[in-house]
């Protein structure tokens, strides 16, 4: 009888009025009509189907068979469960009642079904990015991770993406347990202690060598704490002083620059200036060192010559001031072109000729002989100046005067 006859249950239609009774179905009969569809079932697949069909007493089923097929199946099943794939660049770990048991390579690999064991796979492979700073965009930035102090005392604005791998599974299933989060605290504690030791002109001007700096510590901190991840890229996405004080940290960068421009240009004004009048004092030094070695060395000569003199005119004083004026008048004359003489007395009158001077200034005096010219004709009886010692010494006297 079918589960679903709407005389299920009520026993037959013998049985007192209305065709049936109340009471519970019997479950012989159930199992007895379960037993014989099994068997037409698996008699239908086993053999074909006759021409006609032949009436025929069902054969009885042998329930333990049965049961043993379907555990059978079952165990096959469970069996099965246990394969599973690894494929390259990832790894397998294997898990006993959850405890770590081994680290598969890539290929098929079959380990005891659940819930004897489990499995899981980690890529190795895959390159995972953190974001410090920001989320998604630059613009979109996190203040409470982006802020930070120099060392100066001043608070810069900076944002890095941090790019890792994991390098051992085993650490990176059971030491850690949100990889990104822990790589996100590792760096920024990293930054916040590279960017508190360096200025604030070298956080913003070479940013990259900031985190490239701080990726050591971020390691670091992670194998510590035995994470299983390696750091394989920091990159520094913006540096910039924050957005409040932004205005005034551009005119404080253009006040800077100009002060390194004017500082240049005194410079370069002092590299000019500097070496010329120190090469014009050490000229003016050396033509003084020159003019009082010359000083020097005339004064002596003079007094050499004036000692010389001296001596000479002791033996003879009347030829050496003859001598003495003579070249007196020679130095006197070689410098000029008029000569005026007050010559008293008759004689010959002496005559310079002057244009010849003039014309041959260059040549000696002692080549151009003095021309002698006779006087003309006196009413003295004066002897000739050159015969008379005494007007020659009268006229030097007078010389001397009038000087």
């Amino acid at each position: 009888m079918s589960l679903n006859d709407p005389g299920w249950g009520r026993g037959g239609g013998s049985r007192g009025p209305g065709g049936g009774n109340q009471g519970p179905p019997d479950l012989d009969e159930l199992w007895r009509n379960f037993n014989r569809k099994l068997q037409e079932l698996f008699g239908r697949r086993g053999r074909p189907a006759p021409s006609a069909p032949e009436p025929r007493a069902p054969a009885p089923v042998n329930a333990g068979r049965v049961a043993l097929f379907a555990c059978g199946a079952i165990a096959a099943i469970w069996i099965a469960s246990g394969f599973y794939i690894v494929v390259e660049g990832q790894r397998g770990v294997v898990l006993t009642f959850g405890k770590f048991t081994e680290e598969t390579n890539p290929g098929l690999r079959w380990r005891l079904p659940w819930p004897i064991q489990s499995h899981e796979i980690v890529n190795m492979a895959q390159v995972r990015s953190v974001e410090v700073g920001y989320r998604g965009n630059i613009k979109n930035k996190v203040p409470k991770e982006s802020l930070m102090l120099t060392d100066d005392e001043n608070i810069v604005d900076i944002q890095m993406a941090v790019q890792y791998v994991v390098k051992d599974a085993k650490d990176y299933l059971f030491n850690v347990r949100r990889p990104d989060e822990s790589v996100l605290q590792a760096a920024e504690t990293a930054l916040r202690e590279v960017v508190g030791k360096s200025k604030m002109d070298f956080v913003l001007n070479q940013g990259q060598r900031v985190v490239e700096d701080a990726a050591p510590v971020m390691q670091a901190i992670l194998d510590r704490y035995g994470t299983g991840i390696q750091i394989s890229r920091v990159n520094v996405q913006n540096a910039q002083p924050p957005e409040q004080v932004q205005a005034a940290f551009d005119d404080a960068q253009k006040a800077g620059q100009d002060r390194e421009r004017l500082k240049n240009e005194g410079e370069a004004y002092f590299n000019d200036v500097v070496p010329k009048a120190r090469g014009v004092a050490q000229r003016l030094l050396l033509e003084a060192e020159g003019y009082r070695a010359r000083v020097i060395a005339t004064a002596e000569g003079d007094a050499v010559r004036f000692r010389q003199v001296l001596a000479e005119y002791a033996k003879a004083p009347a030829v050496t001031r003859e001598r003495i004026y003579i070249e007196t008048m020679q130095q006197i004359l070689s410098s000029t072109s008029k000569v005026m003489m007050d010559y008293k007395g008759g004689g010959n009158l002496l005559y310079l000729p002057l244009d010849r001077l003039m014309q041959q200034a260059s040549a000696p005096v002692d080549n151009l002989a003095p021309q002698v010219v006779p006087a003309p004709p006196s009413t003295g009886t004066q002897p000739p100046a050159e015969a008379s010692p005494r007007s020659r010494e009268s006229l030097r006297g007078r010389e001397r005067g009038e000087r």
